[in-house]
């Protein structure tokens, strides 16, 4: 009995070492751990794309894309008042060139304004080869991260070819892999060495019993000496001066030099695109069925154009379902090597388009699994149990309109 014992805690251990030091890749960002209510209606993309997904070191591809800010902001996220567009990445795989907001260039942080539409450009320069998933995301501030659309790009090539080199204002080029390589080195080293001392100069010394004995029997005096004393108004004198000298021969050495750039850019929204067009939605009531994998939008829509306007697309946190009577959604593919499109995943009560002029009523439910992979069912554990996304219409001549919409959440558990 005893061996038998001793033989299953034996395979335990060996089962939990194995999980810990196994090495597992590691294809996603987090993106799944974020609460649906913050995924569905802060930051909305649509139209992401990637110049091209197979590229060589040094050679450079374009992400582009659109977002929608929502107007129903979520009360438990702080304002988008400082936000930055960054580009999210299983390490430095690649470079960062440019970066564009409403074709605006932009380095800094700027602010979103509520129910603002925003297009976005980034040049993306490739460093590392492999094959690697990227998505564009926000960092909000006071909130953290909001992921966009992923896809996965190869890069090939020789990492040792990669060139990352750069003007500076005095005409000098540098390579920015190597560039204050040595000097952070040497930092480093100096401040290791000095901690190092000192900390061994008292380690030397008898350590805690000795020493709480001397305290409790009134020589707490005896434990610094005179030399420790020096020592200590040395290290007080030595180090301000270190950092003062090397301040001031590094600002006689770059004297053009221009800081870490800390504005707030000020980039006004598109002219309004989503909630812009003929085709106004009123959400009336929202149900999400657990079980089955769906949500239904009781949607009141208005047709206020000309042309006959039908349902082709609901989008709400990176997940597109697209109607059977969309065209080509059969055939439409995404970058991202994972299911993010539920093809013929949105049904209508009535297919029929709704008519120049007409309201109506419409039942539209978006089914799928994706609800469950995605990580959104726990929408209905949500404190803001409240669900936000874009409809997508097409008229009859084919343009696009877009509605942004929100709604509370009813769950339905059979």
């Amino acid at each position: 009995m005893r061996s038998m014992l001793k033989c299953l805690l034996a395979g335990a251990g060996l089962i939990l070492i194995t999980s810990i030091l196994w090495p597992n890749g590691a294809f996603a960002h987090g993106e799944k751990a974020l609460e649906p209510f913050v995924r569905m209606r802060t930051v909305q993309f649509y139209d992401v794309a990637l110049s091209k997904t197979n590229l060589a070191v040094n050679e450079e591809i374009v992400m582009t894309g659109k977002f929608h800010v929502a107007e129903d902001w979520p009360r438990g996220v702080a304002k988008p008042d400082v936000t930055y567009l960054n580009v999210s990445a299983p390490g430095p795989v690649m470079v960062r060139t440019e970066r564009y907001i409403n074709a605006q260039p932009s380095v800094s942080s700027f602010a979103l304004k509520l129910g603002g539409d925003y297009e976005f450009k980034v040049v993306l320069k490739g460093r590392m080869p492999g094959r690697f998933h990227i998505h564009p995301f926000f960092n909000l501030h006071d909130a953290g991260p909001v992921m966009g659309p992923g896809a996965w790009i190869e890069i090939s090539g020789q990492p040792t070819a990669f060139v990352n080199e750069v003007k500076t204002l005095d005409g000098s080029v540098i390579d920015m892999e190597t560039y204050g390589l040595a000097n952070g080195v040497g930092w480093h080293v100096l401040w290791i060495a000095i901690g190092s001392a000192w900390l061994l100069w008292w380690v030397r010394r008898p350590l805690f019993l000795p020493r709480f004995k001397m305290v409790r029997d009134g020589r707490a005096a005896e434990l610094i000496s005179p030399l420790d004393i020096k020592i200590a108004f040395g290290i007080l004198f030595c180090v301000p001066a270190i950092v003062l000298a090397a301040n001031l021969i590094t600002d006689h050495r770059y004297p053009n030099a221009i800081p870490l750039q800390a504005a707030l850019d000020q980039i006004d929204p598109l002219p309004q695109i989503v909630n812009a067009g003929p085709v106004s939605v009123r959400i009336q009531r929202t149900e999400f069925d657990i079980p089955n994998r769906a949500v239904t939008l009781f949607a009141l829509i208005h047709n206020r154009s000309d042309q006959p306007v039908s349902v082709t697309e609901f989008a709400t946190a990176n997940l597109r379902f697209l109607s059977p009577k969309k065209d080509g959604a059969a055939n439409e593919v995404t970058d991202r090597g994972d299911a993010d499109i539920g093809k013929g995943s949105l049904t209508l009560d009535s297919y029929d388009p709704l008519a120049p002029g007409e309201s109506r009523s419409i039942r539209i439910t978006a089914a799928d699994a994706l609800w469950q992979t995605e990580r959104l069912d726990g929408l209905v554990r949500d404190a803001d149990s409240r669900i936000g996304g874009l409809l997508f219409f097409e008229d009859g001549a084919g343009a696009r309109h877009i509605a942004s919409i929100s709604s509370p959440v009813i769950p339905k558990f059979n």
